[in-house]
Formats: structure tokens, C-alpha cells, sequence
């Protein structure tokens, strides 16, 4: 696949930064674990060559947001993770509203992913970001 101009490195597609002001991962799931976790997942996609540096910002509604939490993906692919695992700076807290912020310097496309497993189903809903 080539560009207009081969010697020059390719840019993503996408935003530098996304919203997404609609959290909220479950604290209780049924079924096994990890599988049937409920949790929030960020799934992002990086189409340029080099690797993104995503800073995300947790926001919350009854105290000042944490962040940055720095999530690396490499070029031309994607990385899905789980918001209930980032730990550094600090866990985000379950059964809690919250909003994400994500930054990079480069554009990638990003979209949230709810798995709600508490009433011993499986409901998933995907969400796009919001480009800013």
C-alpha cells in the first residue's frame, strides 16, 4: 500500500482527541471470569506507520479527574483493552459514572465497547467516540 508520497511516513486516520462523556463499568458480572466480566472496553485504531502515544483522562462526577494513563499502540494496528484494568495512576472505580478523554499526536479512531453481564446475560454495546 503506498501513499501519495512514498518517502514520507504516513499519518493516521482519525482525531488527536476523542470524548466519550457516557461511562460506567458494572461492579458485579455473572458467569466466569475474565469472559464474563462486565467492564467497559476502548478499542483503538492506529492506521498510520509509527507507533501512538493515547494519553486518557478519567473523568469523574463527585471528584477531580485522573490521568494521564498512557496506552501505546502500534502503527497500522489495533489495541482493545479493558478500562477496569488500568491501574497507574490509580484503579478507576467501578459503579460510578465517569467520561474518558483521549489525546495523542497523532490522529487514531477510537470507540468504547460496554459489556454489561449483571442480570445473568451478555449485553454489549459499541459506542464511536466523540472527535474533538
Amino acid at each position: 500500500m503506498t501513499s501519495g508520497n512514498d518517502d514520507a511516513t504516513r499519518r493516521g486516520d482519525g482525531s488527536t482527541r476523542w470524548y466519550f462523556p457516557a461511562g460506567f463499568i458494572p461492579e458485579h458480572g455473572t458467569g466466569h471470569e475474565p469472559e464474563y466480566t462486565s467492564r467497559n472496553e476502548l478499542c483503538l485504531l492506529n492506521t498510520g506507520d509509527e507507533e501512538v502515544c493515547v494519553r486518557l483522562t478519567v473523568f469523574h462526577a463527585d471528584r477531580d479527574p485522573v490521568g494521564p494513563y498512557e496506552i501505546r499502540v502500534e502503527g497500522r494496528r489495533v489495541r482493545q483493552l479493558r478500562v477496569n484494568d488500568l491501574i497507574a495512576p490509580e484503579a478507576v472505580p467501578l459503579g460510578r459514572p465517569l467520561g474518558l478523554v483521549l489525546e495523542s499526536d497523532t490522529p487514531v479512531v477510537a470507540q468504547l465497547r460496554y459489556v454489561d453481564t449483571r442480570r445473568g446475560g451478555l449485553t454489549v454495546t459499541a459506542v464511536p467516540g466523540l472527535p474533538g
